[in-house]
């Protein structure tokens, strides 16, 4: 029988172990041939050979996430370890690659960000290898919600150094100008959706400080003119109320090392009648640029409540 010694020095052993040593207890299951002892910022595990390298790679990895992210639940160490702790069969490869190749970024208290769907995935795929995503999809597909996701991920893995969040300030039947307060408080609401999204990826106080420190700033379309956006995540929400000028104002704001996302439903046009979608122009001539992808999300993609599909088919928004 032989010997590892392992440090957790760099690591919280509450979040490691768990409440009540939790999960510990469930790591000394998943490897029973493996006797497991741990001790202050040490653990000492005896075994063979072969069960030993098996336990420090997985061991490891557990720990390369405790650092990264600071949190570990019962859904991290089935993914980790390979192996479920719970009901679930431990042989399920499809289970196992939709926990491990799916997730985009986890959110507070371990939650886990999925592409929930097939467009959703293609969305990740595609920004994976190209800098300009266009996501255009009705109410209710995600779009918006996996493009902030795929910032955060961005920003957490340090590819870029700030992520910038957009959107028209275009009126929906209300007039800004008879809205009360200043600027800011007249806007935030139309950026309340880009709000809603980040406090599901990063915890309170950090979203705080990011927003305070600018690393994360969320603001009207019309203060991105004659800024160049580099070493950043951009999404541009609700594109369909963009005038042509303005679309096109904002895709030239492009640094070398950025990447863009544009969002936008081509049946939630809000702009006067006389003023057309630039949405619509830019889907037509840019569609054959190597470099800019289009995803189309559907009904399919619909991930609300049940029931906002139907409505959407009942407005005839999608089939």
């Amino acid at each position: 029988m032989n010997e590892l010694k392992l440090s957790i020095e760099q690591i919280n052993p509450a979040v490691l172990w768990g409440p009540n040593n939790d999960h510990f207890e469930i790591i000394k299951k998943q490897y029973p041939k493996l006797k497991i002892v741990a001790r202050g910022n040490e653990i000492k595990i005896l075994g063979d050979d072969h069960e030993l390298g098996i336990f420090q790679e997985k061991f490891a990895n557990l720990l390369q996430h405790v650092e990264k992210y600071e949190n570990l639940n019962i859904t991290d160490l089935e993914r980790i370890l390979g192996s479920k702790v719970s009901n679930t069969p431990a042989s399920d490869p499809a289970a196992d690659k939709f926990a491990s190749g799916e997730v985009i970024v986890f959110g507070p208290n371990g939650v886990m960000v999925k592409a929930r769907t097939a467009n959703q995935r293609r969305m990740v795929d595609c920004i994976n290898k190209s800098d300009i995503l266009f996501a255009i999809g009705p109410a209710g597909t995600g779009k918006t919600y996996t493009a902030v996701a795929l910032a955060v991920r961005a920003l957490k893995n340090k590819e870029i150094k700030r992520i910038i969040l957009t959107r028209p300030a275009v009126e929906a039947g209300e007039n800004l100008g008879f809205l009360p307060g200043d600027l800011k408080e007249k806007i935030d609401p139309y950026l309340r959706p880009l709000y809603d999204a980040l406090d599901d990826m990063i915890p309170a106080e950090k979203l705080k400080l990011y927003l305070e420190n600018r690393t994360i700033e969320i603001a009207p379309l019309a203060f991105m003119r004659g800024r160049t956006l580099d070493n950043c995540f951009v999404i541009l929400d609700e594109a369909q109320n963009a005038t042509d000028m303005q679309l096109k104002m904002f895709l030239t704001r492009m640094g070398p090392s950025a990447k863009f996302i544009v969002t936008g439903d081509v049946t939630q046009i809000d702009l006067p009648r006389k003023q057309q979608s630039g949405l619509h122009t830019a889907l037509r001539i840019l569609t054959d640029i190597s470099g800019i992808e289009i995803v189309y999300l559907s009904g399919e993609d619909v991930v609300r409540h049940k029931l906002v599909r139907k409505i959407l088919a009942a407005y005839g928004d999608i089939q």
